[in-house]
């Protein structure tokens, strides 16, 4: 194994923690980043299986809130309510996951120009749902059972790279009526079931054609998108409360942008 492919993990494992929470698309990003770097994973599971990191990285910060909720449910209806509403999230992405696990790495995983162009299509669409917070639902916790299934369809959207899980439920629950501390934090939920089951999904997929070389990157990236996602978690709240998705937005286009330049300038 180069010391050159654990440096890329290393750096593609910051990117991901980076971008996994903020809507920006982190497979997006570390997909074209590897591109233009020339690496190239094993059944593109590293670009999936360092999700773990940043999986444990908001556990770690929500691990006394998610104790508690889960101490309430037994006997307080609106905890229970909302641990319904993740699950019913979860479950189209399940569905849609399995079914189309195949043609997601096989075929959009390959395309960076798809991803570009996803990436300044969901740059125009942050900009505009910046706009049209109602705020029916202060608090993640208040969001309704069917809002909440709604939300988990607009992640399924996410399934294309460039598009971002954290971005389509965000917009998906701006459009409903969330405000966007409560879009955002409902999100960071749902990223946990999510995340965790294209882990374990992809795990079981691919795990067999991995070797130790690729467990060695692996490994570095994950540490890596834990660090830095556990510093995004911790402020994003606050940040998307005070400024909205602005920045975002213009953030996709840019990088869209760049790429769609360079792709076509070969």
């Amino acid at each position: 194994m180069e010391q050159n492919e654990l440096l890329i993990g290393a750096l593609l494992g910051l990117l991901e923690g980076l971008t996994e929470f903020v809507p920006v698309s982190s497979t997006g990003h570390i997909l074209l980043a590897g591109h233009f770097l020339g690496f190239q994973s094993t059944g593109r599971a590293f670009e999936v299986l360092i999700q773990l990191g940043a999986i444990l990285a908001i556990l770690s910060v929500y691990a006394a809130r998610i104790v508690e909720l889960l101490r309430a449910a037994p006997h307080d209806p609106q905890a229970r309510r909302f641990v319904l509403a993740v699950l019913l999230a979860f479950l189209p992405a399940v569905v849609i996951g399995v079914m189309a696990h195949g043609f997601i790495k096989a075929v959009l995983f390959e395309s960076p120009m798809t991803i570009a162009i996803a990436l300044i299509l969901g740059g125009i669409v942050l900009l505009f749902a910046d706009r049209m917070a109602r705020n029916r639902y202060e608090e993640a916790t208040a969001i309704p059972l069917h809002v909440a299934f709604l939300i988990g369809i607009a992640q399924c959207f996410a399934m294309i790279p460039g598009v971002s899980r954290s971005g389509a439920t965000i917009v998906g629950g701006l459009a409903l009526g969330a405000s966007p501390r409560a879009a955002t934090e409902f999100s960071f939920f749902l990223a946990m079931p999510t995340m965790t089951g294209a882990f374990v999904y992809d795990l079981w997929k691919t795990g067999a054609q991995l070797s130790a070389s690729d467990a060695a990157v692996i490994a570095v990236g994950f540490v890596m998108a834990f660090l830095s996602a556990v510093l995004v978690v911790r402020g994003l709240l606050d940040y998307v409360s005070r400024h909205g998705l602005a920045l975002f937005g213009w953030w996709r286009i840019a990088i869209g942008g760049i790429t769609l330049v360079a792709l076509l300038a070969g």
